[in-house]
């Protein structure tokens, strides 16, 4: 990443040019894309998929970007099932920090039986009590998830 394509003070922007320490570290990327398991409340498999360069919209997305991404949450989405065999996957865009816009990230997360048991809920109510309980994934689970999702996606 380059200094014109980083914002300075953006966490995304942070993690992804190891400004900051990344649990687990860079699962994959591509040309205009990369994918990091979620430093939040989401649970052990969760990933993220943001644009290299600070992007604050949809809308702002380039051509190439918008190409790659469609593809990719497919890739990402498949990788998922296959370590972790979910019930469902579920994809949403995330973008405020501190309610403002900020760099956008899709979130990538694993629902299973067992986690909707856990917290009584599922959809966003799942994220949201997860959120609420605040248990974050241990980093140790978290690096060994992202070494099985790097095989995956190297295979």
């Amino acid at each position: 990443m380059t200094d014109q394509e980083r914002q300075s003070g953006c966490l995304a922007c942070d993690l992804s040019s190891g400004a900051t320490h990344l649990p687990g570290g860079r699962v994959h990327a591509t040309r205009l894309w990369v994918v990091e398991h979620c430093i939040g409340p989401l649970g052990v498999g969760t990933l993220v998929v943001k644009p290299r360069r600070h992007v604050l919209h949809i809308a702002e997305l380039t051509a190439e970007e918008s190409a790659e991404l469609g593809p990719l949450l497919q890739r990402v989405t498949a990788a998922i099932e296959e370590v972790l065999l979910p019930e469902q996957v579920y994809a949403c865009l995330w973008s405020h920090s501190g309610g403002v816009p900020g760099h956008i990230h899709f979130v990538v997360q694993p629902a299973t039986r067992e986690l909707m048991n856990q917290y009584g809920a599922y959809g966003p109510a799942l994220q949201m009590a997860m959120f609420t309980e605040a248990d974050m994934p241990d980093e140790a689970a978290v690096a060994a998830i992202c070494t099985r999702y790097r095989a995956v996606f190297d295979a």
